[in-house]
């Protein structure tokens, strides 16, 4: 545990003190695995539970007396056991909020009692002992760095002489070790998933494998090469048509006794070119979208690197590579590592390989400075030049412009006010600081030592860096990296200026960068840290707050300044100030909250640190703006199922519902519909959106608006279709027609959204009627075109309900001039959304004879049969229930066996899955009408499983499990007859 809360957690290092743990997706997981272990602990090993810690593990609780029950003496508010240790002291003790525990028992009962706030707990506790087996066993098992050595020493104890104490001992270090590897290795599989590949971290391996490389017998490669001598600016060396998809560079690694393998480094991991037959191509792939074979061999090289350390390591210690000690590990090392390089090569030729990424340290920068912002860099728009029209005020700037200049600093503070006396709003006034070279002199004035001079310039900065050309000009100019500067002055006023002016020119993506990259992040969250928030005597703090706020608002549109605020401790310090009622410092914080929200790690933090409960207070606030980021927040953070549970036991339902009056203020209207969309994925919160005539409202809202609340809109009628009475309900409003309008639009989100819609209401069959009626299924076929896969499976999963429910499917199907061929054609997408969809699809379209002819004719068999070795089993379900629907057919049942399709179906019958499990049964009932069939089956070994399934309580698989049986024994009885007479 201690090893994997030093290397594997992620802390902070805000304010004073060790740090805190991150309230991050990963420290959840291991608080998580803890809080099971701590919890199953007194009854899997209740021996080594009664052993009494070397010293108790302490840390502030949130717990108070009430919650203690049977075992223990309550007195005021003070709690003890009554377990005590040997001396009489007692294994639990709650004082003053302070919390001791000397147990693995009493610890086990304490999360029991807990309960919700185990998390906070187990936090809590960590966060206090950051090296808990010292506490728990002494100081001779305190975590450091390099080879453990502590339970060897233990093995020597037990070995001099039988001592229980010692025994007990071993047990628990050994039960904490094989904690720590699960907790490594499961953090292990959540880092990795996040971490990319860059130009420098490529280079670095390559210079220290090159090293390793030769002729010589002491060697581990022969060679490995670029492709490309030529280096661009930002590092790489792949073409730049290639760079856009992320590729880096090209090698050529050529080991001792194999042939050459051509690799491609990519931001993605590092691949192996694609393999033609039983060598590799030496060209990087050319498709849109990577898709070389991912390296499980490259293991080989990269343990080369290990090697290569073990060998500086011999080198240290005196022993040369090249003595025979050294020599012969080497060679070893070679060997086996020669010998991994051929099976892996093995496993990718034969498809069998599970691949394994090589990544760079997550510390390490991508290629380019990637940002969550969907719109485009901002560019400064180019001025008309020769422009006679200029208002006074320029001219009047460009007179005390040259005071600024070459006065002294009394002149230059007197000409600075002066200035202010102008509209800093108006254009022309921005513009003549720029146009004076007065611009240049104001970010000079920020390096002094001049305090006045710094703060008159930072009012005239703040007022005309909202002119996009201004602030493009004040970045290329250092400025940013003095105002971070400033961040740290003792002057209060100052500190102000310098944030609010960040917070105007970090509006674009490069400005946003420097900020990170000069300190600005943590200087801006330490702007947040105040003990009295809100009080009247304390305004200036809050000033500087909402300051910082504003500035963290702007950087936080930038993914890797959002990782950066976290990382400073910003969370818990916005989670304070959201509770103040100052509107005007939780208006930026709560902007800074749901730009962030776009992040797993915060929408977790938001809802642990109890943030939900601030933001659903505030959607009843008089300010529209402060209610428009609230709605925003919930929107993002309602992506979790918690979150949405949250929202509705904190009342936010109602208020939401009550906004959707507002239908003027578009950006207000558009967050609203979109936290209602995410709520409504909750069938409880759907039941909460009836009682207050939510799908009415959202139903009015069909027309007239923007495409941005029609996506919202759409999602949430969508959602709230999940109620029968819901479906009825948008009919009964006349909500079908224009749901059905909507299904010519353009816009790729929201025609998702449309599909679904469309597609649930249409399970009614009244609202079916007037589906088919509007022609929105021959709409919907039409979708299955677009070149959008998510908009394609939409459309598929919404045909399965109309083909099902319309009154004559099969004539209205044959209706669509080459829409059979499409649907099948459609089974060649490599998206699995797209295929699973389109099974479903085909399997309701199957059931008219008909239709199944025309594709049959199209060759639906051939390609459903190689979908089959699938992993998926989603798409094993619907892909079942095809085959299962597509056997009536002429002899398409010994046409699926000719194309290995049983087998598969077979292994289907393996899974865990139900559903997957039905459908494949009930395919093989259909499959085993064909004797050649049956015989696969029956080598496949499908007569066990089929036994056990036969005592299903499921009885359409109970009834096809004994069918498939019955057709195979008769078969087995009528050849034993032909053989035997």
């Amino acid at each position: 545990m201690g090893a994997a809360l030093e290397r594997a957690a992620q802390w902070t290092a805000a304010g004073s003190g060790t740090g805190t743990l991150e309230i991050t997706p990963l420290n959840e997981s291991l608080l998580n695995q803890i809080i099971k272990f701590a919890e199953e602990f007194s009854t899997k090993h209740p021996e080594e539970a009664a052993f009494v810690f070397r010293e108790p593990l302490e840390w502030k609780t949130q717990l108070d007396s009430s919650v203690f029950g049977e075992g223990y003496v309550i007195n005021e508010a003070a709690v003890q056991s009554e377990a005590t240790s040997r001396d009489g002291q007692p294994l639990l003790l709650l004082s003053a909020s302070t919390l001791r525990v000397r147990s693995f028992d009493q610890l086990s009962r304490l999360l029991h009692i807990a309960m919700e706030k185990k998390l906070k707990e187990a936090q809590a506790c960590l966060e206090a002992n950051r090296d808990p087996i010292v506490k728990i066993l002494g100081p001779e098992y305190a975590t450091v760095e390099g080879e453990d050595m502590s339970i060897l020493h233990l093995f020597d104890k037990v070995k001099r002489g039988y001592d229980p104490e010692t025994e007990t001992k071993m047990k628990i270090i050994l039960l904490l070790h094989q904690l720590d590897l699960q907790l490594l290795s499961s953090s292990l599989k959540q880092i990795s998933q996040g971490v990319r590949l860059n130009p420098a971290a490529v280079n670095n391996e390559v210079s220290l494998l090159k090293n390793f490389s030769g002729k010589g017998e002491d060697t581990v490669l022969e060679s490995l090469e670029y492709t490309s001598d030529y280096v661009f600016a930002n590092g790489c060396r792949a073409p730049p048509w290639r760079q856009v998809h992320g590729d880096i560079c090209y090698l050529v690694v050529k080991p001792h006794d194999t042939d050459p393998l051509y690799i491609t480094c990519n931001t993605a991991g590092v691949f192996l070119n694609g393999v033609t037959g039983q060598a590799t191509a030496p060209f990087p792939c050319e498709s849109s979208s990577l898709s070389c074979a991912k390296l499980s061999c490259l293991e080989y090289i990269f343990r080369m690197r290990e090697l290569a350390r073990i060998s500086v390591e011999l080198d240290s210690q005196g022993g040369k590579p090249g003595t025979a000690d050294s020599h012969q590990g080497l060679v070893k090392t070679r060997l086996h590592c020669d010998s991994l390089l051929k099976t892996a090569l093995n496993q990718i030729h034969e498809g069998m390989s599970s691949p394994i990424w090589y990544k760079t340290s997550s510390s390490l920068e991508d290629v380019s400075d990637s940002s969550s912002e969907a719109e485009e860099d901002e560019q400064p728009i180019r001025r008309q030049e020769g422009t006679t029209d200029l208002s006074p005020e320029y001219w009047g700037i460009q007179k005390l412009a040259k005071y600024v200049k070459t006065g002294d600093p009394t002149a230059t503070v007197i000409a600075l006010c002066s200035m202010r006396d102008f509209n800093m709003a108006q254009e022309s006034c921005q513009l003549a600081f720029k146009d004076t070279g007065c611009l240049e002199v104001l970010i000079n004035l920020l390096d002094t030592e001049e305090t006045n001079c710094q703060t008159g310039s930072l009012k005239i900065l703040k007022e005309i860096s909202q002119n996009i050309l201004i602030r493009h000009t004040i970045a290329d100019l250092g400025g940013l990296e003095i105002m971070v500067k400033i961040l740290d002055s003792p002057d209060k006023d100052l500190k102000c200026l310098a944030a609010e002016t960040i917070a105007n020119v970090a509006r674009f993506k490069r400005a946003r960068k420097t900020v990170r990259q000069y300190g600005g992040i943590k200087k801006l969250v330490g702007l947040l840290e105040c003990v009295s928030v809100g009080k009247p005597y304390q305004a200036k703090d809050t000033e500087i707050a909402r300051c910082g706020a504003l500035a963290l608002w702007s950087c936080s549109k930038s993914t890797k300044n959002k990782k950066a605020i976290r990382k400073a401790g910003g969370i818990p310090l916005l989670a304070t100030w959201l509770k103040c009622s100052d509107a005007n410092i939780l208006i930026p914080v709560v902007g800074t909250l749901q730009e962030c929200a776009s992040e797993p790690s915060y929408r977790l933090a938001i809802r642990t640190e109890g943030m939900i409960e601030n933001l659903v207070k505030n959607l009843s606030s008089e300010h529209e703006e402060l209610q428009m980021h609230c709605a925003s927040a919930i929107f993002k953070c309602a992506e979790d199922k918690q979150t949405r549970d949250l929202v509705r036991q904190h009342g936010g339902l109602q208020p939401l519902s009550a906004l959707l009056e507002n239908s003027e203020n578009k950006k207000l209207l558009a967050a609203v519909t979109g936290a209602i969309w995410k709520c409504a994925i909750s069938i409880e919160n759907v039941s909460k959106f009836r009682e207050y005539q939510t799908v009415e409202t959202l139903v009015g809202l069909l027309t007239d608006q923007p495409e941005e609340v029609l996506i919202n809109v759409v999602g949430a009628l969508g959602e709230c279709c999940q109620e029968q009475i819901n479906r009825s309900t948008i009919r009964r409003c006349g909500g079908i027609p224009p749901l059905v309008k909507l299904l010519t639009t353009t816009d790729q989100a929201l025609l998702v959204n449309v599909n679904k819609a469309v597609g649930a209401c249409a399970t009614e069959t009244e609202n079916m009627m007037i589906i088919d009626s509007l022609d929105g299924v021959r709409l919907l076929w039409s979708l299955l075109k677009n070149p959008n896969p998510d908009v394609q499976a939409s459309a598929a999963w919404a045909l399965c309900p109309c083909v099902e429910n319309a009154k004559d499917s099969g004539e209205m199907v044959r209706s669509f001039v080459g829409g059979l061929e499409l649907i099948v054609s459609l089974l060649k997408s490599k998206n699995k959304e797209v295929l699973t969809s389109v099974c479903a699809a085909i399997a309701n379209i199957a059931k008219d004879e008909e239709n199944l002819a025309v594709m049959t004719d199209h060759g639906v068999v051939p390609l459903l049969s190689k979908l089959t070795n699938t992993n998926d089993n989603e798409l094993k379900r619907h892909l079942a229930e095809a085959i299962c629907n597509c056997c009536m057919w002429g002899s398409n049942r010994a046409a699926f066996g000719e194309h290995k399709a049983v087998g598969p179906l077979v292994r289907y019958m393996k899974t865990n899955d139900p559903p997957v499990q039905r459908a494949a049964a009930l395919a093989l009932y259909q499959l085993s009408e064909e004797a050649n069939n049956c015989i696969t089956m029956h080598e496949d070994g499908v007569v066990k499983l089929l036994l056990v399934m036969v005592g299903s309580t499921d009885d359409p698989l109970q009834e096809a499990a004994a069918g498939c049986i019955a057709n195979i024994r008769r078969l087995a009885l009528a050849t034993e007859k032909a053989k035997y007479g």
